[in-house]
C-alpha cells in the first residue's frame, strides 16, 4: 500500500475543514449574535447599527443584540470583542480612526487589527459638519479661524475621543489654516454636543446623525460641511473651503464591522453578504439618508485592501501633522 504523503494528508485535512466551515455557515446563526460597539447609545453610528441589527435579526430568526462599550479611545469595546470566541457570534463596530489611524497615534496599542480581527465589511461613511452653538458669534469658518488666529489656543473644539476623526479633522483644520486651537476630548457624543450647545465649546465636527437632533431642536447650527461639495439635504451649508477655510479641505468618516481573528471564513462571508443585502433595503436607505449617511459595502477582500490603503493615507496625514499619543 502506498504511504500517504504529507501533502496529500494536508490536502485532505483542508477539504475536511472547508466542509466544516461551510456547514457552520449554513447553520449560522443558531443562537443570538452580539455586536460590541465603541460608540455610546444614541449616537449616529449606534442608531445606524441598531437599524441593521434589527433587520439582521428578522433575516436570521435570532436576536442580534448591540452592546455599547464607549470610552477609552474605543479600547474597552475592542478588548471585549478580541477576547470573545471566534465563532461569528461576537462582532465589533469600529470607525476608521480606530482601524487606520490608531497605529500611528499610539506608541503601544492593546490590539493589532489584522492579527486580532477579521475584517467583515464597512457599513457607512459620512462627512462632518462644523457644529457651533445656535447663538455663536461665528457666521463662517473664516470667522472661527480669524478668532483662533487673533488669540492662539483660545478657541476650543471637542471630539468624541482622542484620535477620533473629529480630533484629526480639527488638527487638519489648524494646520491648513495656520492657527492654534485647544482640543477637548469627550468619551460620550451626547456630552460633546451638549457642551457645544451650552457654549462650553466653541465648535466640534459632527455628523448629521450625531449632531442632528440638537440641530433640529435649534440648539446648534452648522457653519460648514467637510465635503468636497455641498450636501443635497443642506444646500445652504457651504463647504469648509467655501466658508473661508483651507482650500480642498475634505474629511470623511466610516464605520465597519469586524470579528475576532479565526472566525470561519464562510461565516464571515455570510455576514458580509447579509449586511450588504440589508443595506440595500429601501427603508434602511431612507433612514440612512435622513442621517446623511451613505451605505458603504465592500466584499471582504476589497475591504482588506481599502483598510491597507486608508491606513497608509492616515499615516501620511498624521506624520505631517506630527500627532502622536502615549
Amino acid at each position: 500500500m502506498k504511504t500517504p504523503t504529507i501533502h496529500s494528508v494536508l490536502a485532505a485535512l483542508t477539504l475536511v475543514l472547508s466542509g466544516i466551515s461551510t456547514a457552520h455557515a449554513q447553520d449560522y446563526p443558531a443562537k443570538p449574535v452580539r455586536i460590541v460597539s465603541t460608540f455610546p447609545v444614541g449616537s449616529g453610528p449606534d442608531v445606524a447599527l441598531r437599524l441593521v441589527a434589527d433587520r439582521l435579526s428578522q433575516k436570521w430568526g435570532q436576536p442580534v443584540m448591540v452592546e455599547n462599550k464607549p470610552g477609552g479611545n474605543g479600547f474597552i469595546a475592542i478588548d471585549a470583542a478580541k477576547r470573545s470566541p471566534a465563532d461569528g457570534y461576537t462582532l465589533l463596530q469600529m470607525d476608521n480612526a480606530q482601524t487606520s489611524a490608531h497605529p500611528y497615534l499610539f506608541k503601544k496599542l492593546p490590539y493589532d487589527l489584522m492579527r486580532d480581527f477579521e475584517p467583515i465589511t464597512p457599513m457607512l461613511r459620512n462627512y462632518f459638519f462644523v457644529v457651533v452653538p445656535a447663538d455663536s458669534p461665528f457666521r463662517s469658518t473664516g470667522d472661527l479661524l480669524q478668532a483662533a488666529r487673533a488669540k492662539p489656543g483660545s478657541v476650543t473644539y471637542g471630539s468624541w475621543f482622542v484620535g477620533s476623526p473629529g480630533h484629526i479633522g480639527g488638527a487638519m483644520l489648524e494646520q491648513g489654516a495656520g492657527v492654534e486651537m485647544m482640543h477637548v476630548p469627550y468619551k460620550d457624543m451626547g456630552q460633546l454636543y451638549a457642551a457645544v450647545a451650552n457654549k462650553e465649546l466653541a465648535w466640534a465636527f459632527g455628523s448629521g446623525g450625531s449632531a442632528g437632533p440638537l440641530q433640529r431642536a435649534g440648539k446648534v447650527r452648522y457653519l460648514a460641511v467637510s465635503a468636497p461639495r455641498r450636501l443635497a439635504g443642506f444646500p445652504d451649508v457651504p463647504t469648509i473651503s467655501e466658508s473661508g477655510g483651507p482650500a480642498g479641505f475634505d474629511l470623511a468618516g466610516s464605520v465597519a464591522l469586524l470579528a475576532p481573528k479565526g472566525t470561519p471564513a464562510a461565516v464571515a462571508d455570510k455576514i458580509q453578504r447579509d449586511v450588504a443585502q440589508v443595506l440595500r433595503d429601501p427603508e434602511v436607505l431612507k433612514r440612512y439618508d435622513a442621517m446623511f449617511y451613505e451605505p458603504y459595502v465592500l466584499e471582504r477582500a476589497e475591504y482588506v485592501k481599502e483598510l491597507a490603503d486608508e491606513t497608509r493615507r492616515f499615516g501620511l496625514v498624521l506624520k505631517r501633522l506630527n500627532i502622536a499619543l502615549d
